[in-house]
Order: C-alpha cells, then sequence, then structure tokens
C-alpha cells in the first residue's frame, strides 16, 4: 500500500517522536496559542507558537499524546477548531482531537486496486445507506454488494459539516471524517474490510468550495479566499492568486492524506469545472499526478464535456461524468426536466455511447453557448455513465427516484443498458431493487442558516407551474426536518419482496455478464461498436463470439434488423423472472426483431 504515513502534514497535529507538532497557517496573525486538554485527564495547559518566514506558526508539545483535544487562540480571539484537525469529538465548532493514523492494523497488505475497465461503480451515503447511518454498518452490506457484482464504491463525502446529517458538500473540516458515521479508524475499517472482499474504495471530495457553516479558514488568513473571483458559492478559493501557494498545498496535502492514510483507492473530484485556476500546472493536474505516483485514479465531475479534462496532456484526470447519457435516458423515460439540450431518441443515446458525450461543440439552448469537444478517441472506460444519482432523485422537489417516473418496462431496459454499456457504469444505492425510499435534500444547520435553506430551497422550485400556488410550496420537504433525512434512508427488507426482488435479479444477471465476458468491457476503441437502428444496438466481437446488445426505451413500435448471420436470445427485459410478462418473440429465420414496448435484448451470434 501506500507509503508517506511518517511525513508530517503541512498543517495539523501530527505525532512526533517528540510528542505533538501543532502548526497552522496565519501569516497576517501576530501569534497564535494552542490550548491543550490533555487526553488522560488533568490541567489545561497552553502553548505560544513560533511563527517563520512564510506565516506557519508551529512548536512541539513534548508532553502530548495521542487522544488530547486542543483549540486555537488567534490574536486574542477563540477558541478556534484546527482546520486541518483529523477529528471533531464535538462537531466542527468545537475541540480538535489529536488521532495517531498508525494505531489502525491494517489488513490490505496484499490489495492491488482493479483496472478501471472492470469497475462497476457504486454510489452511497453513509449517513441513509442503513439504517444506523455508520462507517460500521455499512461495512455489513459488503458482501452483498459483491454478490451484486459491484467492484467499487463511491462514497459520498464524509468531511466534517455542521450538524448530525447532510449530504456532505457543506463540509468544512476536510480531514475530519464526520463524527456522525464514527471515528477515523471505523472509516479505515470500512476500507479494509472492502479490499478484503476484492472492493475498491473511491471517496467524494469537495475543493470548489467550503459550507456555509464552521468554515474556519479566514480566521487565520484571508488569503485562502480570492474576492475578486466569485462562484454560486461565493468567493472563489484562492488557487492562483495571492499567497496561493501554501492554499494550494493545504488542498493537494488533503488528497493526499485521504489516499496515504485511509487507503482509498480513488478520488471523486465534485464539480471540477468550478476549480478556478489559471496557474500551470492546474491544481488538478497535480492532484491526478499525486494520485496516479500512488497507483490511485481520479474521477471528475465536470460539466463541461472537454476532452482535456482526461487526456494525460490535459488534466490528467482518469474519468469523468459523462451526464449527457443520463440526461438522455431520462428524457426517454419521461423525464421532461432536460427537454431543452436532449430528445432522448435511440440516435442521441447511439451517439453518446459511441462518441462519450452527445454535446461535442454544439449549441446549448440551456447554457446559451456552444459545449464540449470531441472525445470518440478516447477509451470507453474514461467516460463514467450514470442513468441516476444523488442529484438526478436530490434535486427534484420530492426526491423521486428514475423508477418512479416511468414504467417498470422502461426502467429494466435502461438499467440493463447502463450496466452493458462499453463505459463504466454506475449506480445509485438502492436502484438496483428500484427502492421506494426517495433520496431528498437533507441539513442539520443552525436556526439562522436553516431557516435560509429552507426558504430557498422553497423558491428554488417556484419557477416552475407546479409550485408557484404558495400552498403547494409548503408540501415541499423542508431539509432541515428530521423526517426529511430518516425517509431517505434504504428499506433494505423490501429487496426480498416482489417487484423488488425480480429487479434485483435482472441487475445481478447483467453484471454477472459484464463481469464474465471481457468483449463486453472494451479496453479501446476496437472490438465494439454502436448503431441506430430504430433501436440502440451495440454490437460486440469476443474472442470466441458476437454479442448484440439491443435497447428500445420507447413505448412506439420498432422493427430492427439483425446484422448478417444466425442469432439467438440470451436475455430480455421482459422476462418474467425479471418482473415482466413476456418478452419479444422472435424467429432465427427471419433476421428482424419486431419490438412492441420497451425492452433490452441481449443475442449471441451461433457460429
Amino acid at each position: 500500500m501506500s507509503g508517506g504515513l511518517s511525513r508530517l502534514r503541512p498543517q495539523g497535529a501530527d505525532l512526533t517522536t517528540g510528542g505533538v507538532r501543532y502548526r497552522i497557517w496565519a501569516p497576517e496573525r501576530r501569534q497564535v496559542e494552542v490550548r491543550i486538554l490533555p487526553g488522560g485527564g488533568g490541567k489545561v495547559r497552553t502553548m505560544m507558537l513560533t511563527k517563520d518566514a512564510e506565516g506557519y506558526h508551529a512548536a512541539t508539545d513534548a508532553a502530548g499524546m495521542a487522544g488530547d483535544r486542543y483549540q486555537y487562540m488567534v490574536d486574542g480571539d477563540g477558541p478556534f477548531p484546527d482546520p486541518a484537525s483529523r477529528f471533531q469529538p464535538e462537531g466542527v465548532h468545537g475541540v480538535s482531537e489529536v488521532t495517531d493514523p498508525h494505531a489502525y492494523a491494517w489488513g490490505d497488505a496484499g490489495w492491488r486496486r482493479p483496472q478501471l475497465r472492470d469497475l462497476v461503480i457504486y454510489e452511497l451515503h453513509i449517513g441513509t445507506f442503513t439504517p444506523e447511518g455508520s462507517f460500521a454498518a455499512a461495512i455489513k452490506k459488503l458482501p452483498y454488494l459483491c454478490e451484486l457484482g459491484i467492484k467499487a464504491l463511491q462514497i459520498m463525502p464524509v468531511a466534517d459539516f455542521p450538524g448530525t446529517r447532510n449530504w456532505g458538500y457543506d463540509g468544512v473540516s476536510l480531514f475530519a471524517p464526520a463524527r456522525c458515521y464514527g471515528r477515523p479508524d471505523e472509516l479505515k475499517a470500512l476500507v479494509d474490510a472492502a479490499h478484503a472482499l476484492g472492493l475498491a474504495v473511491v471517496l467524494d471530495v469537495v475543493y470548489n468550495h467550503l459550507g456555509a457553516d464552521g468554515n474556519y479558514l479566514g480566521v487565520y488568513s484571508r488569503f485562502y479566499f480570492n474576492d475578486d473571483v466569485h462562484t454560486p458559492w461565493g468567493a472563489a478559493l484562492n488557487f492562483d492568486g495571492q499567497r496561493h501557494a501554501v492554499v494550494r498545498e493545504y488542498f493537494l496535502s488533503n488528497a493526499e492524506y485521504w489516499l496515504d492514510e485511509f487507503h482509498f483507492d480513488g478520488l471523486r473530484l465534485d464539480a471540477t469545472h468550478a476549480i478556478l485556476d489559471k496557474s500551470s500546472p492546474h491544481l488538478l493536474a497535480e492532484i491526478a499526478q499525486a494520485a496516479h505516483a500512488r497507483g490511485a485514479f481520479v474521477i471528475a465531475e465536470d460539466e463541461r464535456n472537454l476532452a482535456a479534462v482526461i487526456t494525460p496532456e490535459g488534466l490528467g484526470m482518469d474519468a469523468v461524468y459523462a451526464d449527457d447519457f443520463c440526461h438522455s435516458i431520462q428524457v426517454a423515460l419521461g423525464d421532461r426536466s432536460y427537454q431543452d439540450d436532449f430528445t432522448g431518441t435511440a440516435e442521441e443515446m447511439a451517439d453518446e455511447l459511441q462518441q462519450g458525450w452527445h454535446y461535442r461543440g454544439q449549441l446549448s439552448r440551456h447554457q446559451g453557448k456552444p459545449r464540449g469537444s470531441e472525445a470518440g478517441h478516447l477509451p470507453p472506460e474514461k467516460f463514467l455513465l450514470c442513468i441516476s444519482n444523488h442529484d438526478q432523485a436530490g434535486n427534484r422537489a420530492f426526491g423521486e427516484r428514475l423508477h418512479q417516473l416511468t414504467t417498470p418496462e422502461a426502467y429494466r431496459a435502461a438499467s440493463a443498458l447502463l450496466l452493458l454499456v462499453p463505459a463504466t457504469p454506475m449506480l445509485f444505492m438502492g436502484q438496483e431493487w428500484g427502492a421506494k425510499a426517495p433520496f431528498l435534500y437533507f441539513t442539520n444547520h443552525h436556526d439562522e442558516l436553516g431557516h435560509l435553506v429552507t426558504e430557498g430551497r422553497r423558491r428554488e422550485f417556484a419557477r416552475f407551474p407546479e409550485f408557484r400556488d404558495p400552498e403547494t410550496a409548503l408540501t415541499i420537504p423542508d431539509p432541515q426536518s428530521f423526517e426529511t433525512f430518516t425517509r431517505s434512508k434504504l428499506d433494505w427488507d423490501e429487496r426480498l419482496r416482489s417487484p423488488h426482488r425480480e429487479l434485483l435479479v435482472l441487475y445481478r444477471e447483467c453484471l454477472r455478464l459484464r463481469a464474465g465476458e471481457p468483449a463486453l468491457r472494451p479496453a479501446g476503441r476496437e472490438g465494439w461498436e454502436v448503431t441506430n437502428a430504430g433501436a440502440v444496438m451495440l454490437r460486440y466481437c469476443g474472442r470466441d463470439c458476437e454479442w448484440l446488445v439491443m435497447a428500445h426505451l420507447s413505448s412506439a413500435a420498432a422493427a430492427v434488423e439483425l446484422p448478417e448471420g444466425r442469432w439467438r436470445i440470451l436475455l430480455s427485459t421482459n422476462e418474467p423472472r425479471f418482473g415482466g410478462c413476456e418478452s419479444v418473440s422472435f424467429d432465427p429465420a427471419d433476421g428482424r426483431v419486431e419490438l412492441t414496448r420497451p425492452e433490452l435484448i441481449v443475442m449471441q451470434k451461433i457460429k
């Protein structure tokens, strides 16, 4: 596994052979004092930190040990938490805790990260994934994910946030796993247990902004932010302005921290299009380089559709969310949220699967400007596809999941298509059994900010005709309500009942096919093609056989001419075992398939 655990971080409280070294960057501050409450009990002791020429304040507490709790006084004000704390036992506003990164006994010495092309990613939110909502409880579900055919977990952000419930994108203590999910060693145990079962683990991190509550970076220096550059979340983080070097180092060291100390196999970077940096190399390229030096990979969420994000000569990301496919699927299945830019036709989806994304320089009506670049020359594994994720459900007023917006036939066909694409597929927790639980937007801010969040949520949907009536707007679940959070928790018992049980069988069967046939996981542009034949037609050429994946998502009838040869059906999403009534009737001698309802069919060429 990765080395570097003995290396001191640029900032934070780190155990050394001489005690605990405290170090914090506060270049404009005259003095910083650390107040220490010994972990073994006793009186609070204080130490004045010494300031160096770079603006770091540091000192070593010879009596320091793991378990000590501490806070900083800055020019007489405070106390304040450490923005590089490894743990916040009383929340983001409270004391910080010294932890020993070596205390956990890892058992994954023989672990080898899988190739990107072999991944099937499962996005989950720790707080709602299980009834307990903890790292420890998530471990109990790992055997189920293995049996399903998942190859990697993608954990939504765990950097500590205000309150006890949050999606994670309001994180402010970037080095501290959220205490409501468990202690740092419990997160390490989750990663360790996943590796023991052959599962890679990816952590979602947020480097484009910090949450509005509990962000103490400004207490230590104004240079953490660039007031001249604004983002949807306020002033931009200072990655290229005055005295930016330490700010970049802070975030780069955070990426290295999760990979080194927690053995994560990769990082998913939130909204990379909003990480503003005119430097060369770009901060994202530096993060990618640091990850690759450790054998890890980096996935970008980036709305620009730029091939440069995922090329070595560009930003060097290993993969990127390619959301055009997701939006086309949603329009095809009846969700009109993206109809300004997408039609949901078989032609459009075939284009996306072949080229990586649909927008490659065309004018986006939604954005009001051209979007995208050509990317069809890049390996398919670099495009991460989904039919739903936390945003697609959570950004709806009532948190509906995709299967609740369409017919069972269409959802089964779209699901199977996702699982059998040449790109890297990602599932959102519970979609594999059609979970009834919504995924709502939830927070736990203090009353004043919480009220603003609640009102803002209602204003956000007021632009839609169905929510313009004030009484209707009041029916939108309150993000601050505890019930909004608990309603979003998965009900694991329902997967054992019909119709959830049958849908789960479909997911397992498709993932079994994907894992068992290398041709369905192409390493490059050879050996597969996508066409629009009245349905989306994927043709894979394996070493010993050829495969057809034919996806029809429309309720209108379509007649599909098959390629030359004799073909047999291996799987239809409308089979009774998957919850359907009947599959398509097919005469091998006819050479065509008549599709009268949404359906996906997997066929194999007969030699």
